[in-house]
């Protein structure tokens, strides 16, 4: 009870300083936040150059023990504006300077509980995020979260880009939607990152960042207005989280801008994570790798028997070691996993150990092999195979012992805290092992690469594995969705390198050897266009030898120091610019449009630059493996016209003269 009181006279002595609206803007004034207690409810606004975005939308929370969303006070703000500098190991840029204005927004509940619960805004020249604190206070130290009522009330009737999902447990792999908000179904799960395009080409994201210890979040349409959904703990429906005070929620973050390139460009992800303590990162060394399930496991006309045993491990560490790739991915050979497993299929059976290779199959004998050659080995695992502990311990343990670099961790299908907490913890020891880790079946990411910079990439998006098994394989259209959506979250892992391209009304299910949508030169463009720091060479060796395009592929890198997006057009097309030291790659994807197109090379410094370029080949429409390549010398004020067949691409490789 003397809790309480001194909780009330706190509340009472703050009273008059509290302020009844707030309004922060960005660095440069063209992005607003508008914080307002409304009859003990608290609301915000988003407005872009004096343009609404965000109506009054209101914020609350439903915990096992009452809500907190009416009878609210608002305690003394605290501002702060902050520049923040810091260099990425993994990052759309190696540097990145972010500037933003923040305010720290205490909520006092005057009846009982008494609970208080802070809003941190964060307003950036391209976006705001927000976070909920959960202090300690009084004598609980736990609470059970039910809901998170973030609600936003956006204006008009914008067009809606999203992937919309039956229910929680999901790969995140489905094909997107673009439709007007009023005809999105109630009550339906969207996920995030969603874009919303509004009149007059202002552009919308929802995502979020920084997600450690919660439950990941999605959107749903309630009586007309976008409301925060949690993912609920397993084996049950209430519960979203366990707050262990004192706790924070992830940001959530909007960004906005008149430029969809900006959304694209922006690094508002990772600043909102927290910087690595991981003290030694050279061991971190992103790269591209080889896929052999997706082509079917092929081999070569040889001696030896095809399978899980040294000699096809060694057919493919050569043809790595002779083209610059990285690494070498060990996963299965006859839907059977390369380690010791007593279930069916893929799924862990009880007697599941990722420490013994199957019979015939050295795994210390690959790695040693593949380190005189100067390649690194990979392995795919999935991740009930690491739980529960200590196998995830001892897996990675042996993995440093053997020389594994990193792994795939695969059919993950959850967002829920549980599993949240599991990623963090796979991250944790694979840094304590110099392990990298790939996440595939598994959530959106959050912006953690900076945090933990050994996580390269991760799946959550329809690709190319598909065309094994669906029938009309995945199209360019759906390859165009993902820079504007699940791209703006951050770095996304495709199947690429299939060299096998086909018209659509050509287009078969293959599990060896699959069929490509979309030409050579869109393939090519995708290392551009995509975000990711794991670029995988999925195709056979034979398939790439004297094959026009590969050396391109050889040599894309998968980092970068800076990253443009010279032109887009929602759904439509993307010309992405990345820079690695002085050289420039540009990359340009369409949908299933033919379309010509002019870039402008005025972001070049001053010189003279050698320009290789890849382009389909004028019938490319009917034959699109054709591509045209040619060779010519540009400036800053130079341009290129892009001519693009249906599902076409165009790549650039600059280097100096």
């Amino acid at each position: 009870m003397k809790n309480i009181l001194v909780f009330i006279i706190l509340i009472v002595s703050n009273s008059g300083l509290a302020q009844k609206n707030i309004i922060l803007k960005s660095p440069d004034g063209n992005i607003a936040y508008h914080f307002q207690m409304v009859k003990g409810k608290a609301t915000f606004q988003v407005s872009l150059k004096g343009k609404s975005i965000v109506e009054r939308s209101q914020i609350g929370f439903e915990f096992a023990d009452g809500t907190f969303s009416e009878n609210l006070k608002m305690g003394r703000p605290l501002y702060r504006d902050t520049t923040e500098d810091y260099e990425l190991l993994v990052g759309k840029a190696r540097f990145v300077k972010e500037s933003y204005n923040e305010v720290s927004i205490p909520l006092l509940q005057l009846v009982f509980p008494h609970r208080q619960v802070n809003i941190v805004v964060r307003v950036f020249n391209d976006g705001v995020a927000f976070r909920y604190e959960f202090p300690a206070q009084g004598s609980s130290g736990d609470l059970n979260l039910l809901d998170e009522n973030t609600s936003f009330n956006l204006n008009g009737n914008p067009t809606v880009h999203a992937l919309f999902l039956m229910n929680y447990v999901t790969s995140h792999e489905g094909l997107y939607t673009s439709l007007p908000l009023k005809e999105v179904k109630e009550d339906t799960l969207m996920d995030m990152p969603a874009l919303f395009t509004f009149p007059g080409g202002i552009h919308l994201a929802i995502s979020e960042a920084a997600l450690l210890n919660y439950s990941g979040m999605y959107l749903s349409k309630h009586n007309g207005i976008l409301r925060s959904k949690l993912s609920p703990l397993p084996n049950q429906s209430d519960i979203k989280v366990k707050l262990n005070l004192p706790h924070n929620s992830p940001w959530r973050v909007l960004l906005i801008s008149d430029r969809i390139g900006a959304l694209i460009e922006s690094n508002i992800i990772t600043t909102l994570n927290k910087p690595t303590s991981i003290k030694d990162l050279s061991w971190v060394k992103p790269g591209k790798t080889t896929w052999t399930w997706w082509n079917g496991n092929i081999s070569p006309d040889t001696s030896f028997s095809p399978g899980n045993n040294f000699e096809f491990n060694k057919y493919y560490i050569d043809f790595c070691a002779d083209n610059g790739i990285e690494y070498h991915s060990v996963v299965e050979y006859g839907n059977k996993e390369w380690y010791v497993n007593d279930g069916i299929g893929f799924v862990p059976g009880s007697k599941v150990d990722v420490t013994k290779p199957v019979p015939g199959l050295d795994m210390q004998q690959i790695c040693d092999y593949a380190k005189t050659k100067g390649v690194g080995i990979r392995v795919w695992v999935h991740w009930q195979a690491l739980f529960p502990q200590p196998r995830l311990d001892s897996a990675f343990a042996v993995f440093e012992r053997w020389g594994i670099k990193g792994l795939m961790v695969d059919f993950m299908d959850r967002d829920d805290q549980e599993m949240v907490n599991i990623q963090t913890e796979i991250l944790e020891k694979a840094a304590l092992h110099r392990l990298h880790i790939q996440f595939h079946g598994s959530y959106k990411p959050t912006g953690l690469s900076r945090t933990y910079p050994n996580e390269l990439t991760r799946e959550s998006a329809l690709n190319y594995e598909a065309n094994k098994w669906v029938p009309g394989g995945v199209p360019p259209d759906h390859d165009i969705y993902i820079p504007f959506t699940r791209m703006i979250a951050g770095p996304v892992d495709y199947h690429l390198g299939g060299f096998r391209a086909v018209a659509p009304s050509k287009f078969k299910v293959q599990f060896t050897r699959p069929l490509m949508l979309g030409t050579r030169c869109h393939m090519l463009a995708m290392y551009v266009v995509l975000e990711s720091y794991l670029g995988l060479v999925s195709d056979y060796p034979q398939a790439y030898v004297t094959q026009p395009g590969f050396d391109f592929i050889t040599k894309v890198p998968t980092t970068w120091d800076e990253t443009k997006v010279l032109a887009a057009e929602v759904n439509k097309f993307i010309t992405v610019a990345r820079r690695k030291n002085q050289d420039w790659y540009i990359g340009t994807i369409t949908n299933s449009q033919e379309r010509q197109l002019t870039i402008q090379l005025d972001f070049l410094p001053e010189g003279a630059f050698v320009a290789q370029i890849f382009k389909d080949a004028p019938n490319a429409g009917q034959y699109p493996n054709n591509l045209v390549m040619e060779d010519k010398i540009v400036k800053a004020d130079s341009s290129i016209t892009i001519k693009l067949a249906a599902g076409g691409g165009h790549v650039v490789y600059l280097r100096r003269q």
